[in-house]
C-alpha cells in the first residue's frame, strides 16, 4: 500500500469517506435505503455529479481570479472525492447492486416492461377517448386521454 500510486490512495480515501457518510445517510435506525435518494436512478445521480462539477468550476474560477480565495466549505479535493463516490454509485445502480433498489426496475428506476404491465390494471376506450387505470404508490389511479 505504501508503494501505491497517489490515485489509488485517493480511491482508498474515497471508499473510507463513502463508508463514513453511509453511516450518516443510512444508519441502522433509519428505514431509508441508499436507492431512496435517487428517485430517477442514474438520472438523479448524474444531476448530482453535474452539480458537483459546477461547484468545482465555480471554486476554480474564483481561485483563478483571486489567488487569496479560500473556499468556505468544500475544497476542490472534497468536491472531486464526492464526484468519484457518486460515479461509483452510478456503476452500482447500473449493476442493480445498490441497497434499496427495487427488482423489476431499470437503471432509471422505471418499471421494466414486465413490471409496467403488472401496474396497468385496465385500458378502456370510451368513443374517441381512452382511460388507463394503473397502480401508483399503492393506489389505483386513472389517466384520461382525449383527442
Amino acid at each position: 500500500m505504501e508503494n501505491d500510486k497517489e490515485s489509488i490512495k485517493v480511491l482508498d480515501e474515497c471508499a473510507n469517506l463513502q463508508r463514513k457518510k453511509g453511516n450518516d445517510y443510512q444508519n441502522s435506525h433509519s428505514i431509508i435505503k441508499q436507492a431512496d435518494y435517487y428517485p430517477r436512478g442514474v438520472s438523479t445521480l448524474l444531476d448530482i455529479v453535474h452539480a458537483k462539477m459546477l461547484r468545482l468550476r465555480s471554486v476554480i474560477a474564483a481561485m483563478e481570479h483571486d489567488p487569496s480565495y479560500v473556499p468556505n466549505f468544500e475544497s476542490v479535493e472534497d468536491s472531486a472525492k464526492d464526484m468519484i463516490n457518486y460515479c461509483s454509485f452510478i456503476v452500482s445502480y447500473c449493476r442493480g447492486g445498490m441497497d434499496g433498489q427495487v427488482e423489476g426496475r431499470d437503471f432509471l428506476n422505471r418499471p421494466t416492461s414486465a413490471e409496467a404491465s403488472k401496474q396497468i390494471s385496465a385500458i378502456r376506450w370510451t368513443g374517441e377517448d381512452a382511460v388507463i387505470n394503473f397502480k401508483c404508490g399503492g393506489r389505483e389511479t386513472a389517466v384520461y386521454i382525449t383527442e
